[in-house]
């Protein structure tokens, strides 16, 4: 009889650079007889550090498999479903390697695999180096993060400086500084917006547009029904009716290749001859609501006022 995977299969995600405490923190995970309860566990690791797995300290460790993929070209859904019905495997911990973009796993992950946690390790002595120098790879560890975890951290440094760098990519995740001395602290810098969210008119200047886009996906409940006014850029599609166009902003994330256009629905007060690149300064209550280009719900602009504007001398809006 064909083997079939689970409908749903829960897996927990490592990430961070070579050295940066992943390896001992899940050795520690799986020692914890709590996250042992008999489930078949796949343990993926796709780099090999100076620390290595004493896999007969685990807590139930004759449910555990341990697989090492150091070949990205073996990340395929095929292999992955491959490994899954070999050992049974009911969940599955992923070491990742740093070097590897975590969209490459997700395009792997067999039909089934539901992401449950996904946590971040740094070496603090390390860190503000790498996002000088690859700043694309640290963007991509911290985007998906619930926490993150900095190793390693002194009173020397300064937590302002790894503050900003990890909120300037989510405002989310969680943010440990873990001493020498195994002592942790928990990140509690207040950390407001650019603008007031309970002005009667929020009112977002040119270079605070990414933090408005951003916050407004993460936290769309506190903006429906609110009245905001912003220059954006236009896009309009032939399928869309003559009152309906997308206004937004390109937006900078962590460097020049991964600049995209973030934008919303907006519904004009009155059809406007607006064309795509038209620059507008609109003002208008967010709704969520259905709307063609969401395929669904989605947050919606209902303009009130809308005014043909010059481009602005910030026409990027970027994380700063």
């Amino acid at each position: 009889m064909k083997q079939k995977l689970p409908m749903e299969t829960p897996v927990y995600l490592f990430l961070g650079f070579l050295e940066s405490g992943k390896t001992k923190f899940i050795q520690e995970t799986f020692e914890d007889p709590r996250f042992s309860s008999g489930e078949k566990t796949l343990l993926l690791v796709t780099e090999e550090g100076e620390e290595e797995y004493e896999t007969i300290r685990f807590a139930g460790a004759e449910n555990v498999e341990l697989v090492v993929i150091d070949d990205q070209a073996q990340m395929t859904e095929a292999y992955l479903t491959e490994l899954q019905l070999k050992y049974g495997a009911q969940r599955v911990v992923v070491e990742y390697n740093g070097m590897w973009l975590t969209e490459d796993f997700f395009s792997a992950m067999p039909e089934g695999w539901m992401i449950n946690q996904v946590m971040t390790f740094f070496d603090a002595s390390t860190f503000l180096s790498y996002n000088a120098n690859m700043r694309q790879l640290v963007f991509d560890k911290i985007q998906n993060a619930q926490l993150v975890v900095f190793n390693r951290f002194d009173d020397t440094m300064d937590k302002m400086q790894f503050h900003k760098t990890v909120r300037g990519i989510s405002r989310r995740c969680d943010i440990v500084y873990e001493k020498a001395d195994g002592k942790a602290e928990f990140d509690e810098i207040e950390d407001p917006l650019p603008f007031d969210i309970n002005a009667p008119i929020i009112e977002i200047e040119d270079r605070d547009y990414a933090f408005f886009y951003r916050d407004l996906t993460e936290n769309l409940e506190a903006y429906v029904g609110k009245t905001v006014k912003f220059k954006g850029l236009v896009a309009t599609d032939d399928r869309l009716s003559p009152q309906d166009v997308v206004v937004g902003r390109h937006v900078m994330t962590c460097c020049a290749d991964d600049i995209q256009y973030c934008g919303l629905a907006c519904v004009l007060p009155e059809k406007m001859d607006l064309k795509t690149r038209d620059w507008i300064s609109v003002k208008g209550k967010i709704q969520f609501q259905k709307h063609t280009i969401y395929k669904g719900k989605g947050p919606v602009l209902i303009a009130e006022r809308v005014i043909i504007s010059e481009q602005p001398e910030e026409q990027l809006a970027v994380f700063y």
